[in-house]
């Protein structure tokens, strides 16, 4: 017994890693497109294009959306911004939908791991989701509860000082803040964005001008790092438990959950199923693909996979946030709207694909037990392209060339100016570019102290040079 429960979780292991081996290039490559869009694509006049009632603002909210950063909390977090600075809530919401459904690294994974057929519903679907939701809303839409929390959103913010970070949307922090040249205080949520805002204030030129500049690719290092801070706990746990639920689950559960056959009453209550176990799985963004594989594999329906990819915006988690930013009413709404929303576009697309002859066939690929994910295959080289392509742009950000500031925290390596927390110790000055680097500093001073906090590399010349 202790034999096979030991075999099982290393197969699960194995499993697990094994997708996250197959997907690697795949989210690797689809965080730097998306870290490109974010730092050379202008949100400047986002929340005001956002503002209209119409197919435009619709259209204009999709796009937004698909060119942001897929980690439902931060998705969640700026949509907050956009709702606050007047954002119309059908635009609101469509934004949180195309930053979750249409974005190039989940659709990569997809692919990858669950074939073209579910990359085509992703897309398709995520397109009648935002159609389907704001026909939903037009109908149900209580105004007054939206304008009345609206309202209070804002005045709480600004009774408590809350500002959004003007790079990300996030709620921003006072160790993270500057005054700029018009004597306005600006606040980010960490000194990554604080960084990137400096960047864009010293920048000149179009993204082609930057990228032939060391502070060009500092951004872009600086922004693929943070990417990935958001999502990479989603993506380590949604692929372990994957193969745990694969390996552990039996059949019968998923038998019992799921109604087998072929009429319309299956389709609908796997969809409704399918929803319902992404709402209480706490795996969000990215990291519910290898959790629909799970699913895929323990012979649940089409509509009921894909109606589970789409929910990422309704886990328990995320559900929480609603109701801290928005109150329980506009919580229960949101919860409403998009479960309905979700599993009806996930039925839709089962009946659709059916109809077109293309709904996949599971029983004509291997398992996840009998694959092997390990070959000297295309994986393989992609996937070193990949992580050369990663090192090179974490080495760019830690050593911080080109990045603003001629001091280096002795901490953490990043740069930093003498506007921030400092420390003299003998002869030299040392500054953080936070306070956590200072006390980490002052706690084993000795550990750090060896380090020169002049910047002298060929980096910040040419980036000085070039501004």
């Amino acid at each position: 017994m202790e034999t096979t429960l030991i075999d099982g979780v290393l197969e699960s292991i194995r499993i697990g890693v094994g997708f996250l081996w197959t997907a690697a290039w795949a989210i690797t490559m689809g965080l730097m497109i998306t870290s490109l869009v974010q730092v050379y694509v202008s949100k400047e006049r986002m929340a005001r294009l956002l503002g209209n009632d119409n197919l435009s603002g619709l259209a204009r909210a999709t796009i937004f959306g698909a060119a942001s950063s897929g980690c439902s909390f931060g998705a969640v977090a700026i949509a907050k911004g956009l709702f606050k600075k007047g954002a119309h809530v059908v635009n609101f919401f469509a934004f949180m939908f195309a930053s979750t459904n249409l974005i190039v690294e989940l659709g990569l994974m997809i692919l990858l791991l669950l074939g073209w057929e579910f990359l085509v519903a992703e897309l398709l679907g995520g397109l009648i989701l935002i159609a389907v939701m704001a026909l939903i809303v037009r109908v149900t839409l209580p105004e007054s509860l939206f304008e009345e929390v609206r309202e209070e959103l804002n005045q709480r913010d600004h009774e408590h000082g809350i500002t959004e970070d003007p790079t990300c949307g996030m709620e921003g922090r006072d160790e993270y803040s500057l005054v700029t040249d018009g004597g306005e205080t600006v606040k980010f949520c960490s000194a990554g964005c604080l960084e990137t805002y400096q960047q864009e204030v010293a920048s000149s030129g179009g993204w082609r001008d930057e990228l032939l500049t060391w502070g060009g690719w500092y951004k872009l290092g600086n922004q693929y790092r943070k990417e990935w801070s958001m999502i990479w706990k989603d993506v380590v746990a949604g692929f372990l438990i994957s193969g745990f639920v694969i390996v552990f689950v039996p059949q019968w559960v998923w038998s019992r959950l799921f109604l087998q056959g072929d009429s319309l009453l299956v389709s609908a209550e796997n969809a409704v199923m399918g929803v319902t176990i992404a709402v209480v799985s706490f795996v969000g963004s990215i990291g519910n693909v290898p959790f629909a594989v799970a699913l895929w594999s323990g012979g649940i329906s089409f509509a009921g996979v894909i109606a589970f990819v789409y929910a990422d915006l309704i886990t328990i988690p995320v559900l929480n946030v609603y109701r801290k930013y928005y109150g329980w009413h506009v919580m229960m709404y949101i919860l409403g709207v998009f479960f309905v929303t979700m599993a009806f576009t996930g039925f839709l697309m089962e009946e659709l694909f059916t109809a077109l002859g293309i709904v996949p066939n599971l029983a004509g690929g291997e398992t996840a037990t009998e694959q092997t994910y390990f070959d000297l295959d295309y994986t393989f080289y992609l996937n070193l392209v990949a992580f050369a392509l990663s090192g090179f742009l974490f080495y760019a950000y830690r050593r911080g060339l080109g990045a603003p500031g001629q001091y280096r925290d002795p901490v953490c390596g990043m740069r930093t100016d003498d506007g921030g927390p400092s420390v003299t110790r003998g002869d030299e000055t040392y500054y953080f570019c936070s306070k956590e680097c200072k006390r980490s500093f002052e706690s084993d001073p000795s550990k750090f102290s060896r380090k020169d906090p002049q910047i002298s590399d060929v980096g910040a010349s040419r980036s000085h040079e070039h501004h």
